[in-house]
C-alpha cells in the first residue's frame, strides 16, 4: 500500500514537502502526528488525524502518537483568536490517561517493528530550563522566520495580539520534531493544513541544529459543504468518549450527513477501499432515499469508536424512537444515555410526590406539563387514539398515572401522535 496515494485518492492529502513520497516509498519510516490534550476525550475532529496514523501503519511504517502534555502548558495559536487558558501538571494528566486509552483502539501497539507508540512531550522539556533551551534551541530560528508564519501574522494584527507564550510555542512544537528525530528517528511530521508553518520549523531546526533531513506531509481540514464546522452539533463538540457524546448521539451525527458530505467522510473516515465505497455510493444515488451511504458510514465509525455493544445500544435507541422496539429497552440504559436518546425533545420534570396519589392524563399533559396546551385538547386527542405514554396507547381520559407507572423508576415517555415525543423526569 503507497501511504501518499491512499490519502490522496481519499481526499485527505493537503501538502507535502518535496522528497517525502520518496522516502515513504523506500521502507519504513518513522513519523509522528501531535494530539492536543486540553480534554480528556478526543473528538470527531481529531478523527482525521487518528485515520492518517491508521493508513500510516497499514503502510508498513511506524507511527508516534505525541500527546503534548508540555504543549498543553502553553498553547497553540495556530487558527485561533484568543489565548486559551493553560492547564496544571494534574489536569493534563488526568486528559492523557483519557486521550491514550482511546487512540489504542485505533492503532496497533503490539505488531513487531512498526507497533504504534505513544510518546509524551513533557517528558523530555519537565528537565528543560529555559536559559539553556533559549541558548541550544532558540539561537537556530529566527524572529524574522517565526513573524512570516500565518498564524503568527494573524493574531498580531488582530485586536488581541499574541503573548511571548504563544509566540514561543512553533519552537517548542520545532523542538519535539527535533527531539524525535534524534531519538526516535522519526523523519517524517504529519498533521492538518493548519499545522503547516509550526511542523516546517521543525524541519528547519533539523537542518540547522542537527544538519540532518526530515519531511513534512499535512491533510486536508474537513469542513462541512454549507460552510459549518465539521464536528459540531447542536450541543457542542462530538466526543469519542461514551460518557460526552452517548453512543446514539454518534450514530446520529454521522446518519445525519448530507449526501455530499457522506461521500466525502466514507472515504475520509472509514476503511472501506475504493470499489466498496463506490458500490455504496451508486447503491445510494440508486435511492437515495434509504440513506445507504450514511447507514454505512454511521455503522462503521461507530462500531470501530464504540464497539459492537455501542453500536447496538445506537441501532436500539434509534429503532425506539422511530421503529418498534418496546419500552422495556430503556431499562437497559442508565440515566445518561436515557437523557441522551431524548435530548432533542421536549423534556418536563415533575415531583414524586405531585404523582404518588395518581394524576387524571389530562392533567399530567395539560396542567404539570404542557404537551397539550389545554385538558380540552388532550382529551380530545386522547379520545382518538392519538397519545401512548410509554409505548402504551391511552384508553380514556380519566386514566390515571402514578409512580407505579414509572420506567426506572423516574421516567414516563409520551408520544403526541406517531412522531413526536416528550419524556416527563419525576424526581
Amino acid at each position: 500500500m503507497n501511504f501518499v496515494e491512499e490519502l490522496r485518492w481519499r481526499g485527505m492529502l493537503h501538502d507535502i514537502m518535496p522528497g517525502t513520497e520518496d522516502l515513504l516509498n523506500k521502507g519504513m519510516v518513522s513519523g509522528y502526528i501531535g494530539f492536543d490534550p486540553t480534554a480528556d476525550s478526543l473528538h470527531v475532529g481529531s478523527l482525521a488525524q487518528i485515520m492518517t496514523l491508521i493508513h500510516f501503519q497499514r503502510a508498513g511504517h511506524k507511527p508516534y502518537a505525541l500527546v503534548g502534555g508540555a504543549t498543553g502548558m502553553v498553547g497553540d495559536p495556530s487558527g485561533k483568536s484568543a489565548e486559551r487558558n493553560l492547564l496544571s501538571e494534574e489536569d493534563l494528566q488526568h486528559n492523557l490517561n483519557g486521550i491514550k486509552g482511546q487512540l489504542e483502539k485505533f492503532l496497533d501497539f503490539e505488531t513487531g517493528d512498526n507497533s504504534a507508540q505513544m510518546v509524551n512531550n513533557y517528558d523530555w522539556f519537565k528537565g528543560f530550563d529555559f536559559l539553556n533551551f533559549i541558548r541550544d534551541v532558540g539561537k537556530h530560528i529566527t524572529v524574522n522566520y517565526m513573524m512570516a508564519k500565518d498564524s503568527v501574522k494573524k493574531r498580531l494584527e488582530g485586536e488581541t495580539g499574541m503573548s511571548f507564550t504563544e509566540f514561543s510555542y512553533q519552537l517548542v512544537q520545532g523542538y519535539d520534531f527535533y527531539y524525535l528525530w534524534k531519538n526516535k528517528n522519526c523523519a517524517l511530521q504529519m498533521g492538518g493544513s493548519d499545522q503547516w508553518g509550526n511542523i516546517v520549523t521543525g524541519t528547519e531546526l533539523i537542518r540547522r541544529k542537527g544538519r540532518g533531513e526530515a519531511f513534512a506531509l499535512t491533510t486536508q481540514l474537513i469542513k462541512k459543504s454549507d460552510g459549518t464546522k465539521f464536528g459540531k452539533s447542536e450541543g457542542g463538540n462530538i466526543w469519542l468518549d461514551p460518557a460526552k457524546t452517548s453512543p446514539y448521539q454518534f450514530y446520529q451525527f454521522w446518519l445525519n450527513t448530507g449526501d455530499d458530505d457522506a461521500k466525502s467522510y466514507i472515504r475520509i473516515f472509514t476503511l472501506f477501499d475504493k470499489e466498496t465505497i463506490e458500490a455504496i455510493e451508486s447503491e445510494h444515488d440508486a435511492a437515495p432515499h434509504l440513506r445507504t451511504l450514511q447507514k454505512a458510514l454511521a455503522k462503521d465509525i461507530t462500531l470501530r469508536v464504540h464497539g459492537e455493544e455501542g453500536f447496538l445500544k445506537a441501532i436500539k435507541s434509534t429503532e425506539f424512537l422511530f421503529g418498534n422496539t418496546g419500552i422495556e429497552f430503556l431499562s437497559e440504559l442508565n440515566d445518561d444515555e436515557v437523557l441522551a436518546i431524548f435530548s432533542g425533545v421536549p423534556n418536563f420534570t415533575i415531583s414524586a410526590a405531585e404523582l404518588e396519589a395518581g394524576l387524571p392524563v389530562t392533567d399530567l399533559l395539560a396542567a404539570k406539563t404542557t404537551i397539550f396546551t389545554s385538558k380540552g385538547e388532550a382529551k380530545k386527542m386522547v379520545q382518538g387514539g392519538g397519545v401512548a405514554i410509554n409505548k402504551e396507547k391511552v384508553g380514556t381520559p380519566d386514566d390515571l398515572y402514578s409512580t407505579a407507572n414509572l420506567i426506572n423508576n423516574k421516567y414516563l415517555v409520551v408520544q403526541k401522535g406517531k412522531r413526536n415525543y416528550f419524556l416527563i423526569v419525576i424526581e
